[in-house]
């Protein structure tokens, strides 16, 4: 009878500063591959559009705290007077079928995975093509104030800075070509020799 290699899924975390379009990118991604995008959770209220339970799952400053004291956060960050994180459960039960996982997350939290889980996180960080661009995103919401806009665009030229704690790099200047990039490091990281090569080798040893 054939051996087949059971794999476990990997973990990529999606990262970068506000306005790089991480959440674009990914929902370009997801039509294209099969992949499991995690749902955060956070304690901002919705923009016009969001659907709870969809882009995110929108919860009280209370609730969420609830939820780190029983540490059912995989990690979380507060960012602008709010809470931002993946819940555990449903990230490593995805993993442990085999399935990869995609966060798109701060990159205050993509370091906590890098933390929390050197060996299965694969980290990637979305760039803007420059820093015009990047304000000009951030404008464009149009939800948010002129000293709000300034902080967040301040914020992301400190983030910009942390990039060499990640993994790879994508530059998204076309929507298309950056989940495109993104894909073909997944495919790369799939073909990786695993740390357990052992495990590999007895499929081809009769």
């Amino acid at each position: 009878m054939a051996k087949t290699h059971q794999r476990v899924g990997h973990l990529y975390v999606i990262s970068g500063p506000s306005g790089a379009g991480k959440g674009t990118v990914c929902k370009e991604l997801l039509r294209t591959h099969d992949v499991h995008l995690s749902t955060s959770m956070t304690t901002r209220n919705p923009r016009p559009g969001e659907v709870d339970g969809i882009e995110y799952f929108f919860v009280s400053h209370e609730e969420f705290e609830e939820h780190i004291a029983n540490g059912d956060m995989l990690e979380y960050a507060k960012v602008f007077d709010n809470y931002y994180g993946t819940p555990k459960d449903a990230v490593l039960r995805h993993l442990k079928r085999g399935r990869d996982v995609i966060l798109e997350i701060d990159v205050q939290g993509g370091l906590q995975i890098k933390k929390k889980m050197p060996e299965e996180a694969i980290l990637i960080f979305l760039l803007p093509p420059d820093l015009d661009t990047l304000y000009d995103r951030i404008v464009g919401r149009g939800t948010e104030s002129k000293a709000d806009i300034d902080r967040r665009f301040n914020e992301a030229r400190n983030e910009i800075k942390l990039i060499g704690e990640y993994d790879y790099y994508v530059v998204n200047g076309v929507v298309a070509d950056a989940a495109n990039d993104i894909a073909s490091i997944m495919n790369a990281e799939s073909h990786r020799v695993p740390e357990r090569v052992s495990e590999l080798i007895k499929l081809y040893d009769e």
